[in-house]
């Protein structure tokens, strides 16, 4: 039975896996986008962003943390540098898989993983500079903003100056 076990394994004993992660995610960085099979894309979503996440906070320890796990000096530079940067007003999603189709030589499904911040041609229409909003912290200040619409602000101020005068 295989009870709660999500990892994809990739074919691959647990240091092998690891050691392929942390390559494929020195390339991601350095190169910000690469072209692989779709399982190993996906598998190097979950690996990477949550080291992008930690190099946003550009201290001693964050960048230890992530060496551990990447072991490439010129890519650490570029993540706490250059990469941080950018992602720095993104609260998360720093990835996105675009799926390629399937290589001749195996027919296995390809897919580019790639940057989001990093691409020019899906930003033309956004503003720089500007977080994104989530729709979750919208919802209670909308259902806010109209009970107090709904509630008729002119009746309740009238019998307020009534009373004084009478």
């Amino acid at each position: 039975m295989r009870h709660g076990d999500k990892v994809n394994n990739l074919g691959r004993t647990k240091a092998h896996r690891e050691a392929l992660l942390g390559n494929l995610a020195c390339q991601l960085i350095q190169h910000k986008r690469i072209v692989t099979t779709t399982a190993k894309a996906k598998s190097l979503r979950g690996f990477v962003e949550p080291l992008i996440t930690k190099a946003k906070d550009n201290t001693t320890h964050q960048r230890r943390i992530v060496f551990g796990y990447l072991q490439d000096k010129e890519a650490i530079k570029e993540l706490f540098s250059t990469v941080a940067e950018k992602v720095a007003g993104r609260p998360g999603g720093y990835t996105r898989i675009i799926k390629l189709g399937f290589r001749p030589g195996d027919n296995a499904d390809m897919a580019m993983i790639e940057l989001v911040d990093f691409n020019e041609i899906y930003k033309k229409g956004e503003e720089k500079g500007t977080a994104k909003k989530t729709r979750r912290s919208g919802g209670r200040k909308k259902a806010a903003e109209k009970a107090v619409e709904a509630t008729p602000a002119g009746d309740a101020a009238a019998p307020a100056e009534e009373a004084p005068s009478a």
